[in-house]
Formats: C-alpha cells, structure tokens, sequence
C-alpha cells in the first residue's frame, strides 16, 4: 500500500514526536527525579507507535 503526502507528513511528524519522548524516557530511567515520569513516557511512546500504525493502515 502506497502512501500519500498527506500521510508520508503525518509519519513523519510522529516519527519526530516519538524520537523526542524516546530521549525524554532515557533521561527519566537514567535520573528518576519523579517516579510517575517514566510510566507515563512509556505509555505516551505505545500510543505514538499506535498513531503511526494506524496511519499506514489507512
């Protein structure tokens, strides 16, 4: 399945959002300054990841 323009942009700015929460995540494991940080990056990356799937399904 090919994607459009439209598509290929909305990839790419998840795939941004997804690197920055990533980096975001390494520095909440490497220094837990509050605990509820790391779950939550956690679950905002399984959602991005999601976001992205759905967007090449459609």
């Amino acid at each position: 399945m090919t994607l459009n323009k439209k598509q290929k942009k909305q990839i790419e700015a998840t795939r941004n959002k997804l690197q920055r929460v990533q980096q975001l995540l390494a520095a909440a494991r490497k220094q837990p300054d509050d605990p509820a940080d790391v779950p939550r990056l956690e679950k905002e990356v399984a959602a991005l990841q999601a976001e992205m799937e759905k967007i090449r399904n459609e």
